[in-house]
């Protein structure tokens, strides 16, 4: 029997010089949550000696990696993370901290934090709602959403059921 090799996938983001403060702001608003360690720049550089090189933490169990790089990459609407939420007031106090110093909100649940990483902050059952077995359903609820910034977990359901 051949051994397998154990893999794991892990978000690594790349942050000018902020990168510590990025964890701390995620770590804090997440349950669950934690900054594993951190790693600094020694006398070879690219970073001055002693200053933060990355910082490897935990949302919710998933590890992340968030790296001091350089002021040459910028996160996009083209990378986003998901948080399924429920219920409603999960997802309202999610877009309050995260949308929070900075933030922008966009439409369809999407927002952009202070450090600008994109996020999506759904209703757990958006899936379904969405692809509904009839079509109907399906377009009433895209409909309502289209509409939204933060998302309506009642008025998504409300669509769906045509109430």
């Amino acid at each position: 029997m051949a051994n397998k090799i154990a893999r794991s996938i892990r978000p690594f983001l790349w942050f000018n010089d902020n990168a510590e403060d990025a964890a701390t702001f995620y770590t804090a608003v997440f349950d669950n949550s934690r900054i594993v360690g951190v790693t600094r720049y020694g006398d070879t550089g690219p970073g001055p000696k002693g200053s933060v090189m990355t910082v490897k933490f935990e949302l919710e169990g998933q590890e992340f990696v968030a790296l001091n790089g350089a002021p040459m990459f910028h996160f996009t609407e083209a990378v986003s993370f998901v948080v399924n939420c429920d219920p409603q007031q999960e997802i309202d106090t999610l877009w309050e901290k995260l949308s929070a110093d900075g933030g922008e909100t966009s439409r369809c649940g999407w927002l952009k934090e202070k450090f600008g990483l994109w996020w999506q902050v759904v209703p757990r059952e958006l899936d379904e709602l969405v692809a509904a077995d009839e079509p109907e359903q399906s377009d009433r609820v895209m409909r309502a959403l289209l509409q939204m910034d933060k998302l309506n977990v009642g008025a998504l359901q409300r669509a769906y059921a045509d109430r």
